[in-house]
Parts: structure tokens; sequence; C-alpha cells
């Protein structure tokens, strides 16, 4: 069924996201029963079959019902990545912890409007939740609405980092600034603690080398629940029209600073942009 590329479907677009959810969490959810085969990409990460398998299908039926939206995938790269709306797909976000058995991985499922964020849906099928937002809008875990917690000092603020070993020299010694003046920080969480965030459990995620299809979904529902995602500069994310391979595609430069509230996220930033 062709639909027109532009306007406001939003509640269209999260129902059919969410349908895409739907199928990813059973092909995920299946698979983790299993054996799973491990590959090494050319930047010594991780991938499955399961991987490409679930993003091929993703592609599948986006293809089929919106002909004239952009996709960018985490597997398999862009098709129309100029297009005034753009999906953004990481299929397995996680894909070490899914390895190994530990539940905070899952799918995200993004829609950029005109670059920017605007949809997301965060589904982990080994905790039965899902994170669904539309920026500036809504938030929800499962059926209940979630909230941002308001914490604008650093010195009480429980703060997350996917892994340090991302960062530069350089970009470590800012993260160091801010994870001494935090009351602490939690590695390891991939998404599940963007999630976490958006549901007031958390008040910052400082992280870096980070790819579209990592932080577009998460973006969306931590706008929705109202709090803010940018990159170390202060900048809002933005999707490069035309990615290079290997490139973070986005002016963050992969460097990523989300908070629940606006004053944390201000003084945080002051700390990396120094």
């Amino acid at each position: 069924m062709s639909r027109p590329a532009g306007g406001d479907d939003s509640a269209e677009l999260v129902s059919f996201a969410e349908r895409l959810a739907d199928e990813s969490r059973q092909l995920l959810g299946a698979a983790a029963k299993g054996a799973v085969r491990v590959d090494l990409k050319p930047d010594s990460s991780f991938v499955t079959d399961v991987d490409r398998a679930i993003e091929t299908r993703l592609r599948e039926l986006i293809e089929d019902a919106w002909p004239g939206h952009g996709i960018l995938g985490e597997e398999f790269g862009a098709k129309d990545a100029g297009a005034d709306v753009t999906w953004i797909i990481d299929p397995v976000d996680g894909t070490a912890p899914f390895i190994a058995g530990i539940p905070v991985y899952g799918t995200l499922i993004g829609v950029s409007r005109l670059g920017r964020p605007w949809i997301g849906v965060l589904d982990f099928p080994a905790t039965g939740d899902r994170w669904t937002g539309v920026a500036g809008v809504f938030a929800r875990r499962n059926d209940a609405a979630v909230r941002t917690r308001q914490c604008g000092d650093l010195a009480v603020a429980l703060a997350t980092c996917s892994n340090p070993d991302f960062f530069e020299p350089g970009e470590y010694r800012a993260f160091a600034r801010v994870n001494d003046r935090v009351s602490y920080t939690l590695y390891g969480a991939s998404s599940f603690a963007y999630a976490m965030l958006a549901t007031g459990r958390t008040d910052l995620a400082v992280d870096s080398g980070l790819r579209p299809y990592d932080v577009f979904a998460p973006a969306a529902v931590i706008s929705g629940a109202g709090g803010l995602m940018t990159d170390w500069t202060g900048a809002s994310l933005c999707l490069d029209p035309a990615p290079q391979a290997g490139t973070p595609a986005s002016a963050s430069r992969g460097r990523i600073l989300a908070a629940g509230d606006p004053a944390l996220h201000a003084a945080a930033l002051s700390l990396l942009d120094a």
C-alpha cells in the first residue's frame, strides 16, 4: 500500500512501528532460546545471523507499507536516506549482552522527520518491556505513561555509560570530569539505560562512538518523557543525508549526552565541552 512521504502521520507510524516491534520480538525471542552464530564486523564488533534476519524482515515490511520513506539500518546501510521520513533500525541493540544472555538486549525502531528524531520504539523481549514515544508529545512503558525525574544536581545524579572503552583519550578525560561529579555511574546496560532514564530511574547518560540507529529511537522516547538528548556541544541530533560507511552519520559524531532534567544536562554539558 502506497502512502505519502511527508505529513504528520505520527499515530499511524507509531502503530506500524509497534507492529515491527512485534515482528522483531518474535524473531529475537525465539533466537534467544538456541545457539547463536557470531561473526565479527570489520570494526571488531559482534554481529549474528539474528541481527541480519530481523533487519531483513523489518526492511521488507517498511518497503511494502511506506515505499516513499528512507531506511537506515545497522546491518544493511541506507536506502533513500535523504527522504523527509526515514526509518532507523537497530535489529539487535546490545548484541554482546544478547550473546552472553544478559537481558538488556532489544530492537530499536526510530523514525526521523527532516533528519531529526521523531518517533521511537524500544523493545526488550527478555523482560517483556516496550517503550514507545513521540518527541515532545508522549512516552510510555507498555501501557503506562512515563516521565523523566527532576534532578538538577550532579552530586546526587545516577549516570549511565554503555562502555568507556569506546572513548578516545580526549573523550575519556571529558567523561571523567562528569564521572567525578555524579553520585554513581552504571556501565553496560546498552539502550535499556536510556529507557530507564525516560522512566525516571536514572538521570544522565554519557556515551561516545554511537550511531543514529543506537540513539534516534531513544532520543524520541526521552524527549516524549520530558528529557533531552544532544551531542557533547549541546547541538541537536541530526541525520546526515548521505552517511559514509563506518561513520556516525550524524552531526553528533557519536558523542551523546542525555538527561531527564534540563538543568542537569546543562551542568554536565559544561564539563564535557570545557
